[in-house]
């Protein structure tokens, strides 16, 4: 061995013997643990996280299924609130438009109405001209009473085709909610409580009235018991 390669290896042992020298830290082929510059060991602050209890995550999974089911129901009530306004805005629309028909149709009825009473009116307006025509060139009493009678006819008639009814009140027994005692007369007792005149006819319209008959009533005289 020549002088230069024995040199050679003594540096090399040298070199091992100071990198080896001291109590050394046992070091692994496949150690992961970090070390600095100085080489010490870096330490590994990072937690270890805890192994959780069948309980615990039981209990996690049941609050996670309350809180799913929980956002499905809140999601659901949204749903049932719009569906409830679209609804009642959609009523709301229909029922103003239903008040508007059904306004416009009463409307169109009562004008009807009175359209088709005038036109019974007419005939009676016909009656009085003639009447008066008749009273012009005849002025005997008993031609303008025929005219004033027929005027009559045709007034009750016009008031008969619209719902208007006479209330019946001679030989009537009195009755305050359709006739308006004006005076007594003094009658037998079988005719006590009887209407023996008639003042001013009443009318009815329906069930309602529209005026009661002014008439006569005829009143018993009252008799002595003690006298008899």
């Amino acid at each position: 061995m020549s002088w230069f390669n024995k040199k050679k290896m003594n540096e090399q042992d040298f070199n091992e013997e100071e990198i080896f020298d001291g109590e050394a830290e046992d070091v692994f082929v496949n150690d992961k643990r970090r070390f600095d510059e100085a080489g010490e060991r870096i330490k590994d602050d990072k937690k270890v996280e805890k192994t959780k209890s069948p309980e615990v995550i039981k209990l996690e999974n049941v609050l996670k299924d309350e809180r799913t089911r929980r956002e499905s129901a809140e999601a659901k009530l949204v749903g049932v609130q719009k569906k409830f306004d679209e609804i009642k805005s959609q009523m709301e629309r229909e029922t103003a438009e239903m008040r508007q028909r059904l306004m416009k149709t009463l409307e169109d009825r009562a004008k009807q109405g009175q359209f088709n009473f005038l036109t019974t009116l007419l005939p009676v307006l016909d009656n009085l001209n003639l009447a008066i025509s008749a009273s012009e060139t005849d002025a005997s009493f008993e031609h303008l009473l025929e005219g004033v009678k027929g005027t009559a006819r045709s007034f009750e008639q016009a008031l008969t085709s619209v719902g208007v009814e006479p209330i019946a009140s001679v030989n009537e027994s009195f009755n305050p909610e359709l006739h308006e005692a004006v005076d007594m007369i003094p009658v037998e007792s079988e005719s006590d409580e009887k209407i023996t005149a008639e003042y001013a006819r009443g009318y009815k319209f329906g069930d309602k009235l529209l005026r009661p008959a002014r008439v006569q009533v005829g009143k018993a005289a009252q008799t002595n018991a003690k006298g008899e």
